[in-house]
């Protein structure tokens, strides 16, 4: 089960380029239910989501590069592109817990300037209960408007 909370960024936090980050690509084959393929730097996946917008099913499955070729070429839409910084939380919040994890994606490509955060929580009401850094902009969950599958569609 995936539990994640998504905000839209306008303004980079200071020192985030010191965090460790990886260049992702990935294609959706099917966005009901989705079903994604992701190369993040040499590592390669095939995804399943069920439906939710706050929490869902998730399944990832490992891929070959041969496979992940041959299975992007047949995504439909945009193929997403982005450079995803984790930074632990308590970076931003000193109380926060240590091992939450903020993955800050900037995108390129077709959506160059888009700026997202996602924190992904151990439990439900750890994300309802959750305050977000000051930095972080809306918060964009519950409205499905920037979930991966619906940007490779072309909003």
């Amino acid at each position: 089960m995936e539990i994640e909370r998504k905000y839209l960024i306008e303004t980079l936090p200071e020192g985030y380029e010191a965090f460790p980050s990886c260049h992702i690509e990935q294609g959706y084959l099917n966005t009901a239910p989705v079903v994604r393929v992701r190369r993040a730097d040499d590592d390669y996946y095939l995804t399943y989501k069920g439906k939710g917008l706050l929490a869902r099913e998730e399944y990832n499955l490992p891929l070959t590069e041969e496979a992940y070729r041959h299975l992007i070429q047949k995504a439909d839409g945009i193929i997403l592109t982005k450079r995803r910084f984790r930074i632990p939380l308590s970076t931003y919040q000193k109380d926060a817990d240590p091992s939450l994890i903020i993955e800050l994606d900037l995108f390129e490509g077709a959506y160059q300037g888009l700026k997202l955060a996602e924190v992904e929580f151990p439990s439900l009401e750890a994300a309802e209960a959750f305050t977000p850094p000051a930095w972080f902009g809306r918060d964009v969950t519950f409205s499905g408007e920037y979930q991966n599958s619906r940007l490779s569609a072309g909003r």
